[in-house]
């Protein structure tokens, strides 16, 4: 284990320090995802916000098939490896198929299970073995509660650094809604609850061949789920919003994050005040 990976589990898992997820939703260009890191690195580095990279280099779930869905697996892995590199920053990305794992796990510290696929079993366990930290989102159609078996599924092969995001459930037909319910129920497994903000004010095929959002309402979805304690935050961030190749109406603009990010380190501040 190099020294950053073993330096994001000790913060994340034993000192338990709020933690923030963000990036571009895909990788569009290799000058456009090192130009998010830099930025979004420069603000964690004055707020003193412990912060992981998060962009995907396939989105194999896209809308439609005129979709863009990023620049594929070699290519992807390269520029994730140069930013990791460059800044010494962890990095997240998503992973949909067993045979991605290895090649994926040798350069990310976050292995991410998307919504879709959480109860895939075999996908769940090749994950684990890597020995990497995996994050699950819960899937849309799940109770928080059954997260629990996601948790035992990675545990039973060996690996005790799960983490476990909410992203909305379906409420009707192209829309999600959080239950704020969900982040204390998940807690009780033993692993860090996230938030993926952005992700919860999507309106999944909303615009008919493409995904809707409402990313007016991330500040107050953020601030809700600081307080009602969450382990750390999962937000998109893009430069320009209205150009971006993939989930730009959820994504928060890069110009709003500073005064967000200090907003909710004040609400955790608080909340971890009333309950340690």
């Amino acid at each position: 284990m190099d020294l950053l990976h073993k330096e994001i589990k000790e913060k994340i898992f034993v000192e338990k320090q709020l933690f923030l997820i963000a990036g571009p939703c895909v990788i569009e260009s290799q000058e456009h995802a090192i130009k998010m890191a830099r930025e979004i690195k420069a603000i964690t580095d004055r707020l003193k916000i412990c912060y992981i990279f998060k962009a995907s280099y396939d989105k194999a779930n896209r809308t439609s098939i005129n979709s863009f869905r990023g620049l594929g697996l070699e290519e992807g892995l390269r520029i994730l490896k140069l930013i990791r590199d460059e800044f010494s920053l962890p990095i997240l990305t998503d992973v949909h198929e067993v045979a991605q794992i290895e090649s994926v796990a040798e350069v990310v510290d976050i292995l991410q299970i998307p919504a879709f696929l959480c109860r895939q079993t075999d996908l769940l366990i090749e994950a684990a073995k890597s020995q990497k930290i995996v994050n699950v989102k819960k899937g849309q159609f799940l109770a928080p509660w059954d997260m629990k078996n996601v948790v035992e599924k990675i545990k039973a092969a060996g690996n005790a650094y799960s983490i476990l995001t909410e992203r909305g459930a379906s409420f009707g037909y192209n829309n999600l809604v959080v239950d704020m319910r969900s982040f204390p129920i998940m807690r009780k497994f033993g692993q860090p609850v996230v938030f993926d903000i952005t992700h919860s004010l999507q309106r999944p095929g909303g615009l008919g061949n493409a995904t809707g959002g409402d990313s007016e309402f991330i500040e107050n979805l953020a601030r809700a789920g600081v307080g009602c304690g969450v382990d750390g935050l999962f937000m998109e961030v893009h430069d320009n919003p209205a150009l971006a190749l993939s989930d730009g109406p959820n994504a928060l603009a890069l110009d709003r994050l500073e005064n967000l990010l200090s907003m909710l380190k004040k609400i955790d501040s608080l909340v971890r005040s009333q309950t340690s």
